[in-house]
């Protein structure tokens, strides 16, 4: 029985789909005007594994990531770099799909941009407008009236003091309260614009998920998530947009992942304290990123340091190790896996509230299995590797070959054509009898962070520590 941690209420709730069987997810998604960074994969990798799951167990998913291709940061931007503004968002997009890829971060159902939905998006600003819960001003911009939605601030539970100082736009007088936020903005000369009732403009940030969500979803979603700095005002004001123009519930389930913390401070564009994706796959393997992303629950904080990092690789080199001689072993169908007492502990862990960690707990319980079994039982052996890849498949990690993951790397900058070549020197020299030589060639690839392992039917293999 699947629950979710739902951040309106908060407390775990046993999942109610409004539609038996279906499942629509809105997860809101990158603003482009830069590479994304490792925050940034955190929160698509929490979700892209919350879709993987679900889709495993049957439900009809519809999961829409959105983007945010029109912004004050993307103008911004564009200025400084003298580039048009959809030439510079394109680029990002490639960017970010690239770094997805790597990652292992499937596409969502349908991937929706805001520059696409200005008509829904003027639509529902004329609805909050004509109902009393919007308002034009002297500059031309369109505000929501949060006073006029009584229960604004029940996602993030803000009282008035908190809302006053959160407030995202300064205070000025061309608003009636400085709580009310931009739906439309009226362009400046010379920024893209788009006719608009109210002249010549683009639309605010909130209401571009609002507009997203119900053509991509309709008015009422199963689950909406996002980082958890989206709660404030973001969330909120997604709310009291929506549920106003539609007269109900917006969203069932709210689920927010934590953000990834760098000596205990939110890693951010603005505090300059980020590392972009791109620049830390130069260093790590996409499986160690995306294992060390999984390996806390999606709701629980994460340091992002070398040390961790390291962890990671060496958690992961755990099942690839195992791994290495079952190559040829496909994953099991999970529909011959109900009986499975390790699968059930999987569910059961990803049930509630999408665990991670504890599922990743059972899969080392597996493979330590797949170990013991391998010594007397080659067929057991194969039929828990089965499984285990299964699993993993469901998280994203393992997918890919063994001895070239443990092999990944360059330490200390010596190439894997270096290290073969010392090998069959190695095994040269044993068959001499210079056994010194053998082990001063062991010793150095040691030293230069590759491991040598003789096996028993004299076949040497290697990987590299980090």
């Amino acid at each position: 029985m699947l629950q979710i941690y739902n951040t309106l209420t908060r407390q775990k709730e046993v999942f109610k789909p409004i539609h038996p069987g279906k499942i629509s997810m809105y997860v809101c998604g990158i603003t482009v005007y830069d590479y994304c960074h490792i925050g940034h994969a955190r929160t698509s990798i929490a979700f892209d594994v919350v879709a993987r799951f679900l889709r495993s167990q049957g439900w009809d998913l519809n999961y829409v990531h959105n983007i945010t291709d029109i912004d004050d940061k993307i103008i911004r931007r564009s200025n400084e770099l003298g580039e048009k503004f959809d030439a510079l968002t394109k680029r990002f997009i490639d960017a970010m799909h690239d770094d997805e890829q790597k990652l292992g971060i499937l596409p969502p159902t349908v991937e929706p941009r805001a520059t696409e939905f200005i008509e829904p998006i003027i639509e529902i600003v004329k609805s909050l407008v004509d109902k009393g819960h919007a308002y034009p001003a002297t500059n031309g911009d369109v505000y929501y009236r949060v006073n006029s939605f009584k229960e604004y601030g029940k996602l993030s539970n803000k009282n008035v003091d908190e809302l006053m100082a959160g407030a995202r736009i300064e205070v000025d007088e061309i608003k009636e309260d400085p709580r009310d936020f931009v739906l439309w903005k009226a362009s400046k000369a010379g920024e893209p614009s788009w006719s608009s009732p109210w002249g010549a403009g683009r639309p605010g940030w909130h209401i571009e998920c609002s507009a997203m969500a119900k053509k991509c979803c309709g008015e009422q979603l199963d689950i909406h998530g996002g980082g958890a700095d989206l709660q404030f005002p973001h969330h909120e004001n997604e709310i009291a947009q929506s549920e106003a123009a539609s007269g109900h519930n917006y969203v069932n389930y709210w689920m927010h992942a934590a953000p990834l913390r760098v000596d205990g401070v939110k890693m951010s564009k603005s505090l300059n304290n980020f590392f972009t994706i791109r620049d830390v796959l130069e260093k790590y393997h996409p499986e160690v990123v995306r294992f060390f992303l999984i390996s806390s629950h999606y709701r629980s904080p994460i340091n992002y340091s070398e040390d961790n990092l390291i962890e990671a690789r060496v958690g992961i080199e755990r099942f690839y190790t195992a791994l290495r001689d079952y190559v040829s072993v496909q994953p099991t169908d999970l529909s011959s896996m109900q009986n499975s007492e390790y699968y059930k502990s999987f569910v059961e862990a990803m049930n509630d509230d999408f665990n991670t960690r504890v599922a990743l707990a059972v899969m080392y319980d597996l493979v330590r299995d797949v170990n013991t079994a391998a010594k007397s039982d080659i067929q057991l052996a194969e039929k828990l590797v089965g499984e285990l890849k299964a699993m993993a498949a469901i998280l994203g990690i393992l997918q890919s070959n063994p001895t070239e993951f443990l092999q990944s790397g360059s330490s200390d900058g010596i190439s894997a054509e270096r290290v073969e070549s010392l090998i069959a020197e190695r095994i040269q020299s044993k068959k001499d009898k210079n056994y010194a030589r053998a082990d001063e060639i062991r010793k150095a690839l040691l030293a230069a962070g590759v491991v040598i392992e003789d096996a028993k039917d004299g076949t040497t293999k290697w990987r590299r520590e980090i």
